[in-house]
């Protein structure tokens, strides 16, 4: 079976395209790790009474229950934003994988 020459780039994009969303994926999942970091963080703060510490580098520096408190949650905030914006292109990867994968095959069809 012979493949045109426009099929064989559409398969070589359609790899492309699969490898990007491997990589997506891999990088939100790795965000979502330390979003339940902090998620966990956040709740041993709730419960934390007494003196609380945060790690600077390699150092161990106290500092106020509100302060971590309130730095954890803009940075969870920050990782939801990302999380998000890492769903969404992956949708649009796949929505765009799906089309040409469609295309391929009819192509290969005939």
């Amino acid at each position: 079976m012979k493949m045109g020459k426009e099929t064989e780039q559409s398969i070589a994009q359609l790899q492309l395209l699969e490898q990007n969303i491997t990589t997506l994926a891999m990088q939100r999942q790795a965000f979502q790790g330390q979003l339940m970091e902090i998620e966990n963080a956040l709740k041993e703060t709730e419960k934390a009474s007494g003196t609380t510490y945060r790690i600077i580098g390699n150092v161990m520096i106290a500092s106020s229950k509100d302060e971590i408190k309130k730095d954890l949650e803009s940075k969870k905030e920050m990782l939801d934003l990302r999380v998000k914006n890492f769903e969404k292109q992956e949708e649009k990867l796949k929505e765009k994988a799906e089309q040409l994968q469609s295309s391929v095959l009819k192509e290969l069809k005939k």
